[in-house]
């Protein structure tokens, strides 16, 4: 009977973990779509790893510096990021995060709209979630 009652504890305790780290997650996907639309290089340099790979549909990688200078100078600027459909998958100092996302965007003075699928790979370090990787692929229309 002890043995049950100690594994039914140990569940809910990975439970509540596993859900609490998703939450702080969630938070850090939410920061990082605001701070891109806001220009936010405060919160950008605090929610981007310094190893970053940000990958874009049309197959243009930028690095963290790369990123925070692009929208700096105005090349692109993100006008809406909106994600939906997550998933989570995570792990003890990481994690992958896959979404749908609506992009209006500014790409060398042209505007764009672009529905993409998004996988980012996160990792926890001491400052909490970095984006470590980005890669994202157009939804084709299929009307």
């Amino acid at each position: 009977m002890m043995l049950k009652i100690w594994f039914a504890t140990l569940l809910i305790t990975v439970s509540s973990f596993t859900f609490a780290q998703t939450g702080f997650l969630k938070q850090a996907v939410v920061k990082l779509d605001k701070a891109l639309v806001e220009k936010d290089t405060i919160v950008l340099k605090q929610v981007l790893h310094n190893d970053l790979s940000y990958g874009h549909s049309n197959a243009w990688v930028e690095t963290k510096s790369d990123l925070m200078k692009n929208l700096y100078n105005g090349k692109i600027s993100y006008d809406k990021i909106k994600n939906k459909d997550f998933t989570w998958i995570t792990g003890k100092d990481w994690a992958s995060v896959r979404s749908a996302a609506d992009i209006n965007y500014t790409l060398d003075n042209k505007e764009g709209k672009l529905k993409l699928h998004v996988l980012q790979v996160w990792h926890k370090t001491n400052k909490g979630w970095q984006l470590l990787a980005r890669q994202s692929t157009k939804i084709e229309d299929k009307h």
